[in-house]
C-alpha cells in the first residue's frame, strides 16, 4: 500500500532565490566599491581554470530593478541576498569612510523588494572581505581586529544605515 502524500507547501512557507554579491552584482570597481578577497583570488592566474571573475556577473549592480521584476513575475515571497562589505565599507575598517552610494544601493533594493511583496532575507557577510583589511592585518586571521571590523560593519551594513 502506498503512503499518501500531501503535496501543498505548508501555510506561510517562503518561496524564493538566493544569491551572493560577489556572485551577482559585477561592477566590482563602481560605485565606490574597492576589491574584496575574491576580486584578488580570481586575478591570480590558475586560481580559476576559465578566468572569469565577478567584474560583471550578472550585472545585478546595474539591473537590480529588472530583477526584482523577474523574481515577481516568478511568484517569489523571499529573496536572500548578502551584502558587499567592500562596497558598504570600501577599506573595511572600524574607522575608514562609509560609502553612501552603497549603502544607497542595498537601501533601495530592500525597499523595492518589500514594495513588491518579496521579503528580503540579508547575508551580511558571504566571504567576500575587503581586500584592504586583509592587506592591513591579514584579515579573519587576526581575530582580535577583524571581530572589532566585523561588528562595526555590521552595525553600519544592517542595522542603522539600511533599515
Amino acid at each position: 500500500m502506498e503512503a499518501s502524500v500531501d503535496k501543498k507547501l505548508p501555510s506561510g512557507f517562503q518561496w524564493g532565490f538566493a544569491t551572493a554579491s560577489y556572485q551577482i552584482e559585477g561592477s566590482a570597481a563602481q560605485g565606490g566599491r574597492l576589491p574584496s578577497i575574491w576580486d584578488t583570488f580570481c586575478t591570480k592566474p590558475g586560481n580559476i581554470s576559465d578566468g572569469s571573475s565577478g567584474d560583471v556577473a550578472t550585472d545585478s549592480y546595474r539591473l537590480w530593478r529588472e530583477d526584482v521584476q523577474l523574481l515577481r513575475s516568478y511568484g517569489v515571497t523571499a529573496y536572500r541576498f548578502s551584502l558587499s562589505w567592500s562596497r558598504i565599507i570600501p577599506l573595511g575598517g572600524k574607522g575608514d569612510p562609509t560609502n553612501p552610494e552603497g549603502i544607497n544601493f542595498y537601501r533601495n533594493l530592500l525597499q523595492t523588494l518589500i514594495q513588491n511583496g518579496i521579503t528580503p532575507f540579508v547575508t551580511i557577510y558571504h566571504w567576500d572581505l575587503p581586500q584592504g583589511l586583509h592587506d592591513r592585518y591579514g584579515g579573519w586571521l587576526n581575530k582580535e581586529r577583524v571581530v572589532e571590523d566585523f561588528v562595526y560593519y555590521a552595525t553600519v551594513g544592517a542595522l542603522s544605515k539600511l533599515s
